[in-house]
Formats: C-alpha cells, structure tokens, sequence
C-alpha cells in the first residue's frame, strides 16, 4: 500500500520560500540541507507531511487543482493565523469562489501558491 510522502510546490525563490513554509508551519529543512532546486521540509516536531520546493518556471495558477488547507481550531484561530501568515508574507487572495458563509480565508505564499486556513469548529 502507498503512503503520502511529500506535497511538492513549484517555487522560483527557493530561500523565500523556505524562509516562509518553515515559519509558516514550524518545519525544517530535512538533514538542515537548503538546496539550490530542490529542499524538503519535514515537521521540527517529527511525524507529518513533508513539504517539498522545487525550482519552477511554470507560471502560478489562479484556480489551482491542488492546493494546501491548513487547519485552525475555531474562527479565532483561524483569524489569528491569517495575520500572522500575512505577518509573514502571505497575501489575501479575492477569491470568487466565496460561497455565503466561508469556513475557509485563501491566501497565497509569497511565491503566489494559494492555500486555505479553515475553521475546523464548523
């Protein structure tokens, strides 16, 4: 049976995003190696998903097929991690897909990948 490894993001600035995810998510760089193309992010914790950034020159999508949601408690959580990724150099995205009552803010990295933070209390 296969497992889930690594989510990989294509980025073009590898120290800005790696600067970013491992602020972002309290990861590290794995074996504290930051390479020039290609860097894996694991948990500083341990257990968990990795992070993989690669090097590409593919342009960002505005509606991504795949994307990252990240988890926030209740909507106090949830409000309080959007600052502090904005804080870090996330950036709000006007989503029109909005529907009436969002539990979910999407936001985009500094490298312009969009992710959601959710509201799990909902």
């Amino acid at each position: 049976m296969l497992t889930l490894g690594s989510v990989v993001l294509g980025v073009s600035d590898m120290p800005r995003a790696v600067a970013f995810w491992t602020a972002a998510l309290g990861y590290r760089a794995r074996d504290g190696e930051v390479g020039a193309d290609w860097t894996v992010l694991v948990p500083a914790a341990g257990g968990g998903v990795q992070i993989a950034l690669g090097v590409s020159e593919s342009p960002v999508q505005e509606h991504p097929r795949v994307h990252l949601d990240l988890y926030a408690g209740d909507a106090g959580d949830q409000a309080a991690e959007v600052e502090r990724l904005v804080s870090l150099g996330a950036r709000r995205v006007d989503w029109d897909g909005y529907p009436e009552d969002p539990d979910f803010v999407v936001l985009a990295c500094p490298e312009g990948n969009r992710f959601c933070v959710i509201d799990t209390s909902r």
